[in-house]
């Protein structure tokens, strides 16, 4: 249950709070409020610390955690692709309120955003109380402990390339049962990330999802997400290969 609510004016000031065991984040609130069970009692709330920017430099997108994804969307310096994901990640409600910080820090296995920005390949910068870090958004979804204490200030992505994606859901409207997105860098190789096919969105291999272990449940077998993540994949590097993305 929250007990204490904090508004810190400065960073150094947000550490401080987050140096309590018992403090949270508080970004859009999408996530912390609608989880009473497992909220905190010290929510510190970033909205005060100026870091809802998104600056473009070069081939390089910079956004700041406390962007809300619908910002994203309306981002015209962002690849088209993360656009589209950001705008199917949630209802406009949401949107409007929901951070990229909190994307990140939430980690949802199912989150097309997500993967998204790790297709993009995103790197995340992190103010900790020894000064900044920047550290690979692959690697933080390995190892979420290097947030304890930590504050997630932006995320910077990499804009070139050509991407594309597909899904299988139930329904058009439905959280894909496994996602696949592509894109490929000036040099020709392609990339390729998939959510619902780990216990968070992952890079796989473009030439097969053979070693895959999907966890499966009452929308697909692990079976049936292996087969998806192969058909999906081989529709990407076509698109990828042959121009039409």
């Amino acid at each position: 249950m929250i007990r204490t609510y904090a508004r810190p004016a400065t960073l150094q000031e947000a550490l401080d709070l987050l140096a309590d065991p018992n403090a949270a984040v508080l970004a859009g609130g999408t996530d912390l409020n609608g989880d009473a069970a497992g909220a905190p009692a010290i929510a510190v709330d970033l909205q005060d610390l100026d870091l809802a920017d998104l600056r473009a430099d070069g081939s390089k997108l910079r956004i700041g955690a406390m962007a809300t994804l619908q910002a994203l969307v309306d981002a015209t310096d962002a690849p088209a692709l993360l656009r589209e994901l950001a705008h199917r990640e949630a209802p406009n409600t949401i949107r409007n309120a929901a951070t990229i910080g909190g994307t990140i820090g939430s980690s949802d296995p199912e989150s097309e955003l997500l993967a998204g920005l790790l297709l993009f390949e995103a790197i995340v910068t992190l103010a900790t109380a020894n000064g900044t870090d920047e550290v690979r958004l692959d690697d933080l979804l390995d190892d979420p402990t290097v947030l304890a204490g930590a504050i997630i200030t932006s995320v910077t992505v990499d804009t070139t390339g050509p991407a594309t994606a597909d899904r299988t859901g139930r329904t058009p409207k439905d959280r894909p049962i496994v996602m696949v997105a592509g894109r490929r860098g000036d040099d020709g190789t392609v990339r390729i990330v998939a959510t619902g096919v780990a216990s968070r969105p992952v890079l796989i291999d473009p030439a097969g999802s053979d070693d895959l272990e999907p966890p499966g449940d009452f929308r697909g077998s692990s079976q049936y997400r292996r087969h998806l993540a192969g058909v999906l994949t081989g529709r990407i590097v076509e698109r990828l290969e042959g121009g039409r993305a």
